[in-house]
């Protein structure tokens, strides 16, 4: 998802008690896939509850979330609205994509072909309303802010960075980069061992921050060409340039000097090309959003997470223990954080 310019940017490894005391603005959407992406059972499957609803974004919220408040991270996360009629045709893509990982998913199982059936139901994974609003649910019974984009979570979240309500945006892809977040947190709620596709190998992931103005120097371009060197690459709003990749773009980029120059010189187009610059740099956003921190309320995090989705009292009860010691901030109370 998003644009594939993450390693032409500068990154630098951050730990969590660096963090303390800052906002984070997380995007929703796509912390929600990786939770049901990485939160599964051996053969794939995700966790579920006895009704056959879906679980693993919950698990993820409830324990992910309690370790980022422990360590004195002030999460809120930023929902996307109503998508881009410039994203239609990535969203048709990503649908046939799932419904095809879906089908390869159930074969690989029916052969005994583990790891091939791992694979394609993490590719399955769909954000849809339901998990959307139990996630809501959840947040708010766990004291934890939510925002409600008019568009694209990401833009929201950094006009609220640039706005000074929030100090970093929590996010795996780099788009927010793209719509001029000055900061991005990167592996912020999926920290910890991963296995290497296709491989037995286990790496360590840890949080990483790329700075926006930082990355520019480095690379000795504008924000501009930035996005004029994603637009090469391609984005959620364009299929790129054929045999280009990031490199490419940059030099592109560079010797040329803007998207046009490229086009121009390469006589071809990029359909809707000003719409989509123009989404980049004035994306639809909204003051219309309060960030209150509160106490957990345990009993509905009870009912929702162990009544009506199975989860074990004993454990949900430990994680909401830990919610309320935590301080944030070093502070001893959850009074003086909020």
């Amino acid at each position: 998802m998003g644009t594939d310019i993450g390693d032409l940017l500068k990154k630098r490894p951050v730990e969590l008690p660096d963090l303390t005391a800052r906002v984070v603005a997380i995007d929703a959407y796509n912390t929600l896939y990786q939770f049901l992406s990485i939160i599964r059972q051996r053969d794939g499957t995700p966790l579920k509850d006895s009704s056959g609803n879906i679980t693993s974004h919950l698990s993820g919220i409830l324990y992910r979330m309690t370790n980022l408040v422990e360590a004195g991270v002030k999460p809120v996360f930023v929902f996307d609205g109503k998508p881009p009629e410039l994203k239609s045709g990535t969203i048709e893509k990503r649908s046939q994509i799932r419904e095809s990982a879906k089908i390869k998913a159930t074969e690989a199982r029916e052969k005994g072909l583990a790891e091939e059936a791992y694979k394609y139901a993490q590719a399955s994974s769909k954000v849809d309303a339901t998990i959307v609003e139990d996630s809501k649910k959840l947040l708010d019974a766990m004291g934890i802010p939510f925002v409600d984009a008019p568009s694209e979570g990401e833009a929201q979240a950094a006009y609220m960075v640039r706005k000074g309500d929030a100090d970093l945006i929590g996010s795996q892809d780099y788009d927010s980069l793209l719509f001029g977040a000055p900061s991005v947190v990167r592996n912020l709620t999926v920290s910890g061992k991963r296995k290497l596709p296709g491989k037995n190998i286990y790496v360590d992931v840890k949080p990483e921050i790329i700075d926006l103005e930082e990355s520019l120097a480095e690379l000795g371009i504008s924000h501009e060409q930035l996005i004029d060197l994603a637009l090469c690459v391609g984005t959620d709003y364009n299929k790129g340039l054929e045999k280009v990749g990031p490199k490419t773009a940059l030099k592109l980029v560079k010797e040329h000097g803007s998207i046009e120059n490229i086009l121009d010189a390469k006589e071809t187009d990029i359909d809707r090309l000003e719409s989509i610059k123009q989404f980049f740099t004035d994306p639809p956003v909204s003051d219309d959003y309060e960030l209150k921190w509160k106490k957990p309320e345990n009993e509905t995090v009870i009912d929702l997470l162990c009544t009506e989705h199975d989860f074990s009292n004993a454990r949900v009860t430990k994680a909401l223990e830990r919610l309320e010691a935590s301080s944030g901030g070093g502070q001893s109370t959850l009074d003086k954080w909020f």
